[in-house]
């Protein structure tokens, strides 16, 4: 039986030398990107699909289909049934949706609970999820004492100056804790720590105490407070965090803080299934 001809694979006949000459590699890393979601989006259409099935819905040659399922296999998106030779959606798509998923919780049960401590506190409230090496500030609610206060939302944060990243520092699994204490770690400000020891030292601080402070480490004047939200199953996925002016947030008010914004962090992770 004569094979059928595909349309010819430009990521297939170019060559990196001529790649560069060209200025079509990029275009050929967008379209192996393109196909590589096609694959996946057929694998959730159809439950499972072969190789001849894939190749046949991207109208590209078995042996590119072959080569796009084995990446995505390593990278466990996609899985074999061995006694089949079907591919179907694996376990790595699903710890992708429940990132998603943890942070769209994450957002909607934190509404109540940030507004009412924003108001109560007259503070900014922000909610902060673990991102690569930074913390993310995906939620905030303002008080009214915090009117002209700089708007947070969306931005990354460095974990070793602020209050919600060395919550989540602290949190963090040791191999990958010690893994990013081992890189460099940039001064903010004069009372920034800069020391990997002194930082392991209020790390394990953090999680005796159950919350976490940072006063000037970040931004001259700034101040804040963080506790840990937890999952269902006690893992930290997120920290609430009040931050404000130094002399707002002074030592003399910062138990108190720390005891509302610890009481905060509980409520949301009771709401995320912590504790039942």
């Amino acid at each position: 039986m004569t094979p059928t001809h595909k349309q010819s694979d430009p990521s297939e006949e170019q060559s990196p030398t001529t790649e560069k000459q060209t200025g079509k590699g990029s275009a050929s890393a967008v379209q192996s990107v393109d196909r590589a979601v096609s694959v996946l989006e057929i694998l959730a259409r159809h439950g499972e699909a072969g190789v001849t099935e894939i190749a046949d819905e991207l109208d590209v040659h078995k042996s590119t289909a072959f080569r796009l399922l084995g990446v995505l296999e390593n990278r466990g998106l996609v899985a074999q049934a061995k006694d089949r030779g079907k591919y179907y959606l694996g376990a790595g798509v699903l710890r992708l949706a429940g990132a998603a998923a943890v942070r769209l919780d994450i957002s909607q049960e934190g509404v109540p609970v940030c507004r009412e401590l924003a108001d109560e506190l007259g503070e900014t409230v922000n909610i902060a999820v673990l991102d690569d090496d930074a913390a993310v500030n995906i939620m905030q609610a303002r008080g009214t004492a915090s009117v002209t206060a700089q708007n947070w939302l969306g931005r990354r944060t460095p974990l070793h100056a602020t209050s919600s990243g060395k919550v989540l520092l602290a949190h963090m699994p040791p191999t990958l804790r010690e893994g990013l204490l081992a890189r460099p770690l940039p001064r903010f400000t004069v009372r920034t720590i800069t020391g990997a020891s002194v930082l392991r030292a209020e790390l394990e601080a953090v999680v005796e105490q159950g919350y976490g402070l940072t006063i000037e480490e970040l931004e001259l004047g700034l101040a804040a407070v963080a506790a840990p939200i937890r999952a269902h199953d006690g893992k930290v996925i997120a920290s609430i965090s009040v931050s404000g002016p130094v002399y707002r947030l002074n030592t003399d008010r910062l138990p108190e803080l720390a005891k509302r914004t610890v009481a905060a962090g509980a409520e949301l992770s009771r709401r995320m299934g912590y504790g039942f």
